[in-house]
């Protein structure tokens, strides 16, 4: 499920690539369950002849601002991500469009060709995505209901600690809510855990600013690094608890230790 540094990287890949940029065709799907609230064509009408002048992100949300409004919005939900085809080489590697790939996927939600003939894409399979058309992103829902971006709007260790003593639930249930902080997921939150040396399931409340403050360091550091190697997770360090998560009994770590 892409979180935070999946999709900060599409977003960088966006905008190394696309900036400047007109969009000459664009193709969006007839799929009422992910394109929210406008009909395809006229989602369509509203691209065509505009051009991209930035990409941002909050939480797992981004969105493209156009050289006018109403701007393109995708939560990313389980399964989508952003493909590029025409530039030979990204960070962001599962952007990269093969010649021999079906394009656009049948998978696609919205598509857009530039005028330099650089294509984008943004694809989902399981169909838990939603792409709006938005005159002000940050004003309405999901955006407007995050709480701060764990990568932009980094806490204090005193207002975190703070904030924390207030919630009586287990700490990995608070670093999910999107409401009080936002970007981080399931593979995340269990990474600064480990690395933090906390169990998921300690109360919030009962932390130390001592343990608060080495919790937001592992946070900045897990999503430093996977944002450093444009979530590439094969690029992850190993000592990563990331690696083995999905691992069947017997082959992950134990006791806070590897396997030999």
């Amino acid at each position: 499920m892409p979180e935070l540094p999946e999709v900060e990287a599409a977003r960088r890949a966006i905008e190394e690539h696309c900036l400047g940029k007109k969009i000459v065709k664009s193709i969006i799907a007839d799929d009422s369950k992910v394109v929210d609230g406008v009909s395809h064509k006229d989602f369509e009408a509203s691209l065509n002849g505009k051009t991209i002048v930035a990409a941002h992100r909050k939480g797992k949300n981004m969105w493209l601002q156009l050289n006018s409004p109403p701007f393109p919005s995708f939560q990313f939900g389980m399964t989508g991500a952003i493909y590029i085809k025409g530039v030979a080489v990204t960070k962001y590697k599962r952007s990269s469009v093969k010649d021999t790939d079906e394009w656009p996927s049948k998978y696609s939600k919205f598509f857009v060709e530039l005028n330099d003939g650089l294509e984008v894409s943004f694809t989902d399979k399981r169909r838990f995505a939603r792409v709006r058309l938005l005159d002000n992103p940050v004003a309405v829902p999901p955006i407007s209901e995050l709480g701060p971006d764990a990568l932009l709007e980094p806490m204090a260790v005193d207002e975190f600690h703070k904030l924390l003593s207030k919630k009586n639930l287990g700490i990995k249930a608070l670093l999910l809510d999107q409401g009080f902080i936002s970007g981080i997921g399931n593979w995340v939150a269990d990474e600064v855990l480990y690395q933090a040396k906390i169990h998921p399931l300690q109360s919030a409340s009962s932390m130390s600013i001592e343990v608060c403050g080495t919790l937001l360091n592992c946070i900045n550091e897990v999503i430093g690094k996977a944002i450093e190697v444009g979530a590439d997770s094969n690029q992850f360090p190993s000592n990563w608890i990331f690696h083995f998560r999905e691992k069947k009994p017997g082959k992950a770590f134990v006791d806070g230790l590897t396997p030999d």
